[in-house]
C-alpha cells in the first residue's frame, strides 16, 4: 500500500518558528514534523524549513530530495518511488504552498497518475491573501503567473488582461521577480485606463505588509509602496 503526499505550505518569507506558528496550525506542523521523506525546490532551504517545524527525529535521518524547475520529467517517479513503496512525503515550496505556481504540481499530477493519496493542508497562499484583502472580483478571477520581462510585451499582455477583466468582469492576477516590482508598477499605471483598480499586496503575512488598492488616475497622483529589490509582490487589476 502506497503512502501519503502530503502538500505542506511554507512561511511568506523569512522566519524562525515562531513565525512559522503564525500561518501554520499546530495539527499541520504535528504532521510535517513526523515525517521522514521531504521533496523541496532545494535541501538547504527545506532541511531550514525542518528546524522551523521542530521534528520529532534528527534532520540527519529524514530524506531530503530536491525538485525545482530543472528537475528532469523523468526523475518525477524516481522521487516518487518512497511514497509507493509505502512511505509517507512531504511537499514544500521555498515559500507560499506547494503545487501553486510552483514545479511540485509535476509531482501531484503524477501521484494521482499512480494512485497515491494527496492531502492539501491549510497555510498561507499569497495570491488568495492578496484577492481577498484587494477589494476586487473574489467570484471570478485568473491568476497568470509571470508576464513577459520585455516592456513592450509586457504592455500589450497588461492591455490583453485589461480588456478580458472588463469584459468578463474578471480580477486578474499576476507577480513579479522582486526587482522588477517597480518597473512593473510603472508600467501598469502608465497602461490601464484611468479608472481601472490596481492593487499592490507586498511583504503579505509580514511585519512590512502592505496592501494598497486604488485607480490607475489615483496611482499616478499618489506615492507608490517602497518596492525595493527583496520585498515579494502581487498585483490584481480589476477593469469596469
Amino acid at each position: 500500500m502506497s503512502g501519503v503526499l502530503y502538500l505542506i505550505p511554507n512561511t511568506l518569507g523569512d522566519g524562525d518558528a515562531e513565525a512559522l506558528a503564525q500561518v501554520l496550525p499546530e495539527p499541520v506542523r504535528a504532521q510535517a514534523a513526523a515525517l521522514g521523506y521531504y521533496i523541496g525546490e532545494n535541501t538547504k532551504t527545506t532541511r531550514a524549513f525542518l528546524k522551523k517545524v521542530g521534528t520529532t527525529r534528527s534532520i540527519q535521518e529524514i530524506d531530503v530530495r530536491e525538485l525545482n524547475v530543472n528537475t528532469p520529467p523523468a526523475e518525477i517517479d524516481r522521487l516518487l518511488a518512497p511514497i509507493l513503496a509505502g512511505a509517507d512525503a512531504g511537499l514544500v515550496s521555498e515559500a507560499d504552498c506547494p503545487a501553486v505556481a510552483d514545479p511540485g504540481a509535476l509531482l501531484v499530477r503524477r501521484a494521482h497518475q499512480k494512485g497515491v493519496k494527496v492531502v492539501p493542508f491549510v497555510g498561507p497562499s499569497s495570491i488568495l491573501l492578496a484577492l481577498m484583502a484587494s477589494g476586487m472580483n473574489g467570484q471570478s478571477f485568473a491568476f497568470n503567473g509571470y508576464l513577459p520581462v520585455d516592456a513592450g510585451e509586457r504592455s500589450k499582455r497588461l492591455r490583453e488582461l485589461e480588456q478580458l477583466s472588463r469584459k468578463a468582469n474578471q480580477t486578474q492576477i499576476f507577480i513579479e521577480t522582486p526587482y522588477r516590482n517597480r518597473a512593473m508598477l510603472d508600467t501598469l499605471i502608465a497602461t490601464c485606463a484611468p479608472s481601472t483598480l490596481i492593487c499592490v499586496a507586498v511583504d503579505l503575512t509580514l511585519p512590512a505588509e502592505t496592501i494598497v488598492t486604488r485607480t490607475a488616475s489615483d496611482w499616478k497622483k499618489a506615492s507608490a509602496p517602497d518596492l525595493h529589490k527583496q520585498r515579494p509582490a502581487i498585483f490584481l487589476l480589476l477593469a469596469s
